[in-house]
């Protein structure tokens, strides 16, 4: 993704990038097709039934049974369940609030306002997000309905209808996707994207090992994924149900692996001509690679077949070097990481993920900020379309739920393509169709065919990295609220002009709000977030401060979730750099890719520290003596003045402070003495304990002189 991003323009004057982004944008990758055609089959039975049938809201069925999340054939089952929970308890939320707060227009704006803070806080603090997703979106769709001046019978009924449709939607696309499961085999939905991309990597070294030039297909998989990036694989892992012991390791894993992928994007800067023992620690690396990917496909722990060789072996490719590098960490986040609910009972069950909302919601201040950001803007759509009885741009609402779904993590530039998205679908297709194709259509096989190839298209674009993905769910978002929100030819242009009003005012809105209000360069996002993560550490290495187990356990879990959740935001903000310009770009991208190479390194340390908590909480199996645990006690507050130091200079303020530098040296020598004790006298805990000492030492030592 270097690469990527130091191709990218400097000047607006030439359209070749442009036709080279498009390019590597819309190029098929394994998997590309069968996802659009499962996507296309989904959305295009809906559409047949919504016809057939006269289905009210069946454009929002349709848009649903598109975009829903496809994460894995196992998470697609369990949805089945959440669909009918999530939209119950939509419906009810709707007609309690009908009973009680819409009949006084005053009562009836707070409860509207309330309900956007809801719908988006949801999205962002709760543990399912698809819950929380069908739930919002099903408010989103019916709160315009209860404003109009209809029956309250007539309201009701379209609320049920909207239940029933996206109901369906959801439905069908469980149904199409365990039929697809069934007729594929094939690895979990995080561990094969892993494995092709250690494959593909493997394949690149095997072949600068051998002498022979990299065949296209090897290089355009690695354009590939260096391009897409790891955000489909970070997003099914926060929305998984996996213990967070596992969430912590695998979320290393990926960013090592996505590194990995980053540094390999690169290698084709390598001479042809490499000596002997150059070609033999590739090979070596190669054979490490090889041994992981296995490693991970069966199940297990990854191992190092062959230890890294020393740095000076690879003096003259530094490439090589920060390669090696990232390869044998990889192993290491599995070390010594056990799930801390194997030793102390956790706040509410045994299983985390079974909570209705995450440990850092009432902690973590982006997810209030979230909410109240989205309120904001869905509320500035309701009170416009209201004051002037324009009940037509109603769709401003849900277009703001249905861009939040999109905007956690996504920076300002992406909202160009959400607004020319909603331009090319809803204006051009949308407007376009209803003016010189539809009319000539006198079946449903003819509109089938007109739907098919918009979708296609679309679908194509949606499965594209998150540079182009947005364009694609705008353009059929505009195009599926004019086109299937009746069920015959309309001769009338006016709901399809009101519907793209709609729809571009809640992107205005969306804009407005996100990306204005309360809203800084992703450049400047990206190094306070880091900052902070580190700070974040930094007390984490105090934890815990209780001498309650259960009290000391649940703020654990809270600031873990919460320096996971940075790890996922500062990787987000990354990709949003490389859609910034303006005279400090170089200065950015420089910064960028050197966060990325730290954020390996402070994971490890987080790992790391998550055994450590075992030892300072004196969790069963992780007992010490007295003097040794008020040893570490100093050592990790050395670490923690250590980390707050790195953070305070990247933040702007002076080097370390002496106090710091005299702790940490401090500590690395009592460690280093405790470490020249004879060995007869350390028992295995101790030398596990010593063991974690050093790598954090390593680490550390490295981070700080880089930093």
């Amino acid at each position: 993704m270097a690469t990527l991003a130091q191709n990218l323009p400097k000047s607006s004057s030439s359209f070749v990038w442009l036709k080279e982004f498009f390019k590597e944008e819309l190029a098929p990758y394994p998997g590309r097709a069968a996802l659009v055609a499962r996507m296309t089959v989904a959305a295009t039975i809906v559409m047949l039934l919504t016809m057939t049938f006269r289905i009210p809201y069946g454009a929002y069925g349709a848009i649903y049974a598109l975009t829903i999340s496809r994460e894995s054939p196992q998470a697609t089952t369990k949805a089945a369940t959440t669909i009918i929970i999530a939209f119950l308890l939509s419906v009810l939320y709707v007609l309690i609030g009908a009973r009680f707060f819409l009949q006084d227009p005053s009562l009836r704006l707070i409860w509207v306002v309330v309900t956007f803070f809801v719908m988006f806080y949801a999205l962002s603090a709760t543990t399912n997000y698809s819950a929380a997703a069908r739930f919002g979106y099903l408010l989103s769709i019916t709160i315009p309905l209860w404003d109009r001046q209809i029956p309250a019978e007539s309201k009701l009924e379209g609320t049920l209808w909207a239940f029933a449709a996206i109901s369906l939607g959801s439905l069908i696309t469980v149904a199409v996707e365990l039929i697809y499961a069934e007729l594929t085999a094939g690895h979990g939905i995080l561990l094969q994207p892993l494995a092709d991309r250690l494959a593909a990597t493997e394949e690149l070294l095997n072949c600068y090992a051998s002498g022979l030039p990299v065949d296209e297909k090897t290089k355009d998989q690695i354009t590939h994924f260096a391009m897409v990036g790891n955000s489909a694989m970070r997003r099914t892992l926060q929305r998984s149900a996996y213990p967070p012991a596992y969430r912590e390791q695998m979320g290393a894993v990926i960013a090592l692996v996505g590194r990995l992928v980053d540094i390999a994007a690169n290698v084709d800067y390598l001479s042809s001509d490499l000596p002997n023992n150059t070609r033999d620690q590739i090979r070596s690396l190669a054979a490490n690679i090889r041994t992981i990917r296995s490693d991970l496909l069966n199940g297990k722990a990854p191992i190092l077949i062959e230890p890294p060789a020393e740095a000076q072996h690879l003096a003259g490719t530094p490439v090589l070097v920060e390669m090696e590098k990232t390869i044998s960490l990889i192993p290491e986040a599995f070390v010594g990481a056990l799930s801390l609910g194997e030793y102390a009972p956790l706040p509410s069950s045994d299983e985390p993920s079974l909570g209705l909302f995450r440990s850092d919601a009432l902690s973590n201040s982006e997810h209030l900020k979230f909410g109240l950001r989205g309120c904001f803007a869905a509320s500035l759509c309701y009170l416009i379309y209201s004051a002037k009885a324009w009940p037509g741009i109603s769709t401003a609402i849900t277009t703001c739920f249905l861009t939040a779904l999109s905007t956690i993590g996504s920076s300002r530039q992406k909202q160009l393509l959400r607004i020319s998205g909603a331009i090319v679908g809803g204006v051009f297709l949308g407007i376009g169709a209803e003016m010189f194709i539809l009319p000539t259509l006198d079946s449903i096989a003819g509109f089938t065919l007109v739907f098919l190839a918009v979708t296609v298209g679309s679908a194509w674009i949606m499965t594209s990295s998150p540079r182009l993905s947005y364009f694609g769910v705008q353009i059929i978002v505009a195009f599926y609220l004019i086109n299937l929100s009746e069920f015959a030819v309309q001769t009338s242009l006016v709901p399809a002009r009101d519907r793209v009003i709609g729809i571009l005012l809640g992107l205005l809105m969306m804009w407005l709000v996100f990306d204005q209000l309360w809203s800084v360069s992703a450049a400047v996002q990206m190094k306070r977030t880091f900052a902070s993560n580190l700070r974040l550490l930094a007390q984490f290495a105090r934890e815990p401060i209780s001498g309650d187990l259960r009290t000391a356990s649940e703020r654990s879990y809270a600031l873990r979730e919460t320096i996971n959740s940075n790890f996922d935001r500062v990787r987000d903000l990354t990709g949003g750099v490389l859609l910034e310009f303006g005279p400090s770009r170089e200065r950015d991208l420089a910064l960028r890719e050197r966060i990325i190479r730290w954020q390996a390194q402070v994971r490890m340390l987080f790992l790391t520290e998550i055994t450590l908590w075992n030892y300072r909480a004196q969790l069963p199996g992780f007992e010490l003596p007295t003097a040794l645990l008020t040893q570490q006690r100093q050592f990790d507050e050395g670490f923690a003045l250590t980390l707050e130091g790195m953070a305070g200079r990247l933040e702007g303020g002076p080097p370390q402070s002496p106090s710091s530098e005299d702790s940490a040296a401090h500590h690395e020598a009592n460690a280093e003495a405790y470490a020249k004790a004879p060995e007869p006298t350390l028992s295995d805990r101790e030398s596990a304990l010593l063991s974690l000492r050093r790598r954090i030492q390593n680490l550390t030592t490295s981070l700080t002189q880089e930093i």
